[in-house]
């Protein structure tokens, strides 16, 4: 098979697809990608929430726990509204509004209170006395006819009654608004009474996004067909002393909607135009909650409120008691007085701050992700991943700046995360067709030299295909020489299975040591196995890698011979235990493939090698286990090491000194070992200077000291020393 076949076709197909997917789901604007959408511009507000005007043209005359505490469980009589409604006219608040719908007569009225006692014949007199006494809610109406008050009516969708008419004016240019905002059936209203006599009328309703948080309110709704403003629109308007509200619409004079009806486009009240949702929502900038904005109902019903801060300013009438569950979510806090909304969309009008989502965001948004998108796949397949990677980095990273630069500078809301998961999603399905391809390639590497090289070489075959060729470098390495003591011996009556099956038990634990400490296995050879380091793969501590391998072979290799002793004692059959030498050495080699065209292997070659060679048959003479060159010992000096003398390796002209590797760097650390090499250096010396009586004490320190192969060392100089004298 031919790699690399049909590449840009299928990095295409797979681009499209995810394209078209991306799309099309940014289309539908399931729930979970309007609320991501949504919880980014959250986060905005959060960051750069709208700054509070210090003046607070809107104050909320807050029905608290204090006001309840001392005027009495809600809903207060009507004569206590009308005389809040009296002391703010009085101070010159420019529009008082009502957040609450009073739509039952007061209960509390002369006339109602006279209307339960009708059937008490013996309370006639004090029926009679409470007939003369005016009614609560026509005193109000009084309060409110001499005042700029507003009240609520709230839509409804669960019913169909008919509610007063809207007293001001809406006009609009452009398509009829009532087809695009939030409509309902029937409504309910405060009496007809106080409607009349009030200076307008607004809708209470907030339509939350489905995780109940407010983030916008409806400038206008249709109520049983009719226009209603918000609550926040109405008192503006009535503050402001203008008679219309206008509105433009798709197909109105400046707005381009291209014969389709996009919605609403904006809404005036006087001079000022807010901008708007094709629904006619406004997206509301929070400020920070602030007390300052609030005055307790207490303090206007005795007096004692300063009318400064009532003069010339909007004031809000609203439960803000917890008890009276108006509450509500915004981006900025999990829960305030529905009251607070209000105040803070009025505040908003009044500021001229205002945030928009405009009409062309989503398929702006969509355009961004169809061209980077279309780059990225492209770049990947043209440039590689990494170039790709970092232009389409570059494109989110602008599209987040962009995004917080609209909205902190223009008040404009882009959505900057669904575009950028669609690229990042669009990069990796077009990575991953070419990870998949390139790892369909490596597996053919894999399986071509496989059972060749080292798992090691196999790897870095696969990540760099161009090393598959002959050659080298000159690179330092350490090489190890393990062989098995006696195999002929050991092998002796054996059959050929029975054979395979040993050698198999017998290098697997040494093979799994090798590989473990970073080794590569070169070869095996009947009973020896030939290993080094720091090659393919760079491996700065090789030698000491290679000394921990050579002391963790010999303790596998004591778990193997418990394994076979306990065999033997069940099968009857007698073992030899089985003993190794090890040699290492540390040198300069060329290292690369070494063979033909058709067979090659990843080997060493150099003079290193045959020294390490060396080093393994002169653990027979030293009675040592592992025997280390010079300049191992010189890079791995930490672990515990005896200097065994200078040798000559066979071959070699100049001597080298070589020393036997007893443990690891813990060992060399022990009170043991430290005492061992001191009794060893003065065994060496005694040697070097020939007295038999210093040696004979040297050798007895040494023998306290050493293992079973170093106590035939010792044994076996002393007597070449004795024999020399």
């Amino acid at each position: 098979m031919k790699l690399g076949t049909n590449r840009l076709p299928v990095a295409l197909i797979i681009a499209m697809a995810v394209l078209a997917g991306c799309v099309a789901l940014r289309i539908a604007d399931p729930e979970p990608v309007a609320r991501l959408r949504l919880s980014v511009f959250d986060s905005y507000n959060r960051s750069a929430p709208r700054a509070a005007d210090p003046s607070f043209p809107v104050r909320i005359v807050a029905i608290d726990e204090a006001s309840l505490s001392r005027i009495g469980q809600w809903p207060w009589p009507r004569i206590r509204l009308a005389e809040i409604v009296k002391k703010l006219a009085a101070a010159g608040a420019a529009s008082i509004t009502f957040d609450v719908v009073l739509a039952e007569p007061d209960r509390l009225s002369p006339d109602e209170l006279a209307r339960s006692l009708a059937g008490d014949q013996s309370r006639q007199p004090l029926i009679a006395e409470l007939g003369r006494l005016p009614a609560n809610d026509g005193l109000l109406a009084d309060a409110i006819a001499a005042a700029p008050v507003v009240l609520g009516v709230a839509g409804s969708s669960g019913g169909t009654h008919a509610i007063s008419r809207y007293p001001g004016s809406i006009s609009f240019a452009g398509d009829d608004p009532a087809q695009f905002v939030h409509a309902f059936s029937g409504g309910v209203e405060t009496l007809p009474l106080l409607t009349k006599a009030a200076h307008g009328v607004g809708a209470v309703n907030w339509l939350p996004s489905s995780d109940q948080v407010v983030r916008r309110i409806p400038l206008l709704v249709s109520i049983a067909g009719a226009l209603y403003p918000s609550l926040a629109l109405e008192a503006f308007r009535v503050g402001t002393a203008q008679s219309t509200i206008f509105i433009k619409s798709s197909g109105g004079s400046g707005v381009s909607a291209f014969g389709q009806k996009t919605g609403i486009e904006s809404v005036r009240v006087g001079s000022t135009i807010l901008p708007t949702d094709g629904r006619g929502e406004l997206w509301l900038k929070f400020a920070p909650d602030d007390p300052r904005r609030t005055i307790s109902a207490l303090s206007v019903i005795e007096g004692t409120f300063d009318p400064g801060d009532v003069k010339g300013r909007h004031v809000i009438i609203g439960a803000t008691a917890t008890g009276l569950l108006d509450l509500r979510a915004t981006p900025l806090e999990p829960a305030v007085p529905g009251v607070e909304i209000h105040a803070q969309a009025l505040e908003q009008i009044l500021s001229g701050e205002q945030l928009l989502r405009p009409a062309y965001a989503t398929g702006a948004e969509i355009a961004f992700l169809v061209i980077v998108g279309a780059l990225v796949a492209w770049l990947i397949e043209r440039s590689g991943a990494l170039i790709a990677a970092a232009i389409g980095i570059g494109a989110i990273v602008s599209i987040i700046a962009f995004s917080w630069f609209a909205y902190s500078a223009a008040g404009l809301l882009f959505d900057p995360v669904y575009p950028s998961l669609a690229v990042a999603i669009l990069y990796l399905g077009v990575s991953l067709t070419s990870y998949l391809r390139s790892e369909i390639e490596r597996a053919q590497i894999r399986s071509a030299f496989g059972h060749y090289v080292s798992a090691p070489l196999v790897e870095e075959l696969a990540r760099n295909r161009d090393k598959l060729k002959l050659g080298g470098e000159t690179r330092a390495v350490t090489l190890l020489f393990a062989d098995v003591r006696g195999f002929s011996k050991i092998s002796e009556g054996m059959r050929a299975e029975e054979l395979i099956r040993f050698v198999n038990r017998l290098f697997t634990p040494l093979t799994d040591e090798i590989l473990r400490h970073s080794g590569t296995i070169d070869k095996f050879m009947g009973d020896a196995v030939m290993a080094f380091w720091n090659a393919p793969l760079p491996d700065s501590a090789h030698a000491a890698n290679a000394c921990r391998t050579a002391l963790a072979m010999l303790d596998a290799l004591k778990h193997l011979n418990a394994e076979l002793e306990a065999e033997s004692r069940t099968s009857g059959k007698p073992v030899a235990p089985i003993r190794m030498g090890i040699g290492l050495n540390t040198g300069e080699c060329v290292v690369g493939n070494v063979g033909s065209p058709q067979r090659f292997d990843y080997s060493v070659l150099g003079d290193a090698v045959n020294v390490a060679a060396r080093f393994e048959e002169a653990t027979k003479a030293y009675a040592a286990s592992i025997i280390v060159g010079e300049r191992t010992a010189a890079e791995a000096p930490h672990f515990a090491l005896l200097e065994l003398g200078a040798v000559t390796p066979r071959g070699k002209d100049r001597p080298e000194i070589i020393f036997a590797l007893l443990g690891d760097e813990a060992f060399a650390q022990t009170e043991s070992f430290r005492a061992w090499e001191q009794a060893h250096a003065a065994f060496l010396a005694a040697r070097s200077d020939g007295d038999p009586i210093r040696l004979t004490q040297a050798l007895r320190d040494c023998l306290d000291h050493a293992s079973s192969g170093m106590a035939d060392y010792y044994r076996k100089s002393a007597g070449d020393v004795a024999l020399r004298a």
